[in-house]
């Protein structure tokens, strides 16, 4: 217990200090996730040896932690944008959910080949690392800069995508687990893959839809402060998934269903002040998951991979994504620049190491897979990290260099 302790001091204290220059943060080629991550290296066991976690304790906090950061962050994806933006993407986002995540599942899962894995144990890392990250995601498409730099349409693209392909991985993950662990029948994995996206959908949207009615009659009827108003969505994120998990099905999914629900029954005014909600969650709660992850890197296992650890990093960043936004550029109606920016910023993050997790937590204790995985999440944190204020930067220069129409 000692050792949670000092992961919520130092996480709590870490997230403090950047929460006081949140501004300046926005200006700067460092995100938050990464500083965290780099002071858990330098807590963890290899430096400092202040903050060493048993493989209990560290599987049940990158779970249980990722699981209810997911949460909370799809249901501030939900309510970033009008349903109405939202809708008006259904063809674009189809064709990121439907064609591009599966040839992103496919694509890390043949990187993974590279680090000498089975092909049953490297499709499982390729289907655990398909899912963009709404956490990481809403560092470069949310905030006064975003806002400012980048066009509507393509910060919408990349919050649907991030908020549903993360529940929708599932079924890639469940199948895979079901490949890899040799006790599990494909016809039994399924069936509960089915009942966990169906039964998600059917929870979050229930729950969704009463909870925007209840919402309706409490303002109707002035019994809502504007304090609790600002936090019900998060209380509806973690009762929704408290609800799928007790019924089995995918937790994730139904929280970014209730949140499209909820969305879709509020009016602007209620939906509008949940910005300062979105940065907190994304920003910041998140801080303590990357101290965890850096103090948990598996140092040994990564060098045992020797070379083919370059190439298979350098492969997730330049195959998992890019070249699929770019060939499906003119179906998902991008230019060409915005195809560069849609690709290359759909960043691994605390979906992966969700996903890793459960994979765990349901049996597939093969370490290659963490290795192989959490490899690929750090790789990530620290470029996307560095390049995420800088690209943004470029495209806006870029845009302001078009000549007037």
């Amino acid at each position: 217990m000692e050792r949670l302790y000092l992961v919520c001091a130092v996480g709590g204290l870490a997230a403090a200090v950047l929460a006081l220059v949140s501004r300046a943060i926005h200006r700067l080629p460092f995100s938050g996730p990464l500083a965290a991550l780099l002071l858990g290296i330098v807590l963890g066991p290899q430096l400092l040896g202040l903050l060493e976690l048993e493989p209990e304790l560290r599987d049940t906090l990158l779970l249980e932690g990722a699981r209810l950061l997911l949460a909370g962050s799809v249901m501030t994806a939900a309510l970033r944008f009008p349903t109405t933006a939202l809708s008006a993407l259904v063809r674009p986002l189809v064709l990121l959910l439907v064609v591009v995540m599966p040839l992103a599942a496919l694509a890390a899962g043949a990187a993974a080949l590279l680090l000498g894995l089975p092909l049953a144990l490297a499709a499982l890392v390729g289907a655990c690392l398909c899912p963009t990250d709404p956490v990481l995601a809403a560092s470069v498409i949310t905030g006064e800069p975003a806002e400012r730099d980048l066009p509507g349409r393509i910060r919408a693209l990349l919050t649907g995508e991030s908020g549903a392909n993360d529940g929708l991985a599932l079924p890639l993950v469940g199948i895979a687990l079901a490949v890899v662990l040799p006790a599990t029948h494909l016809g039994d994995a399924f069936g509960k893959v089915a009942w966990e996206v169906a039964g998600g959908v059917v929870i979050g949207l229930l729950a969704g839809l009463a909870a925007g009615w209840a919402l309706r009659a409490a303002t109707r009827h002035r019994d809502l402060e504007e304090g609790p108003k600002l936090v019900f969505p998060l209380l509806l994120a973690v009762s929704v998934l408290g609800i799928a998990r007790l019924a089995g099905t995918g937790g994730v999914l139904a929280v970014f269903v209730a949140g499209l629900a909820y969305n879709r029954m509020v009016a602007e005014s209620d939906r509008g002040p949940q910005d300062a909600v979105d940065e907190a969650v994304n920003r910041y709660a998140v801080l303590p998951l990357f101290l965890v992850f850096g103090a948990v890197l598996p140092w040994r296992d990564w060098i045992a991979f020797g070379p083919a650890a370059i190439v298979f990093v350098i492969a997730i960043l330049l195959v998992r994504r890019l070249p699929f936004i770019l060939v499906l550029a003119r179906p998902l109606r991008l230019a060409r620049r915005d195809a560069l920016f849609a690709g290359w910023f759909g960043p691994i993050g605390v979906s992966a190491l969700f996903y890793l997790a459960h994979s765990v937590h349901e049996g597939a204790i093969d370490p290659r897979l963490f290795a192989a995985g959490t490899l690929a999440v750090a790789a990530h944190t620290a470029v996307y990290g560095l390049t995420a204020t800088l690209g943004r930067k470029l495209y806006a220069k870029s845009r302001s260099a078009d000549p007037p129409r």
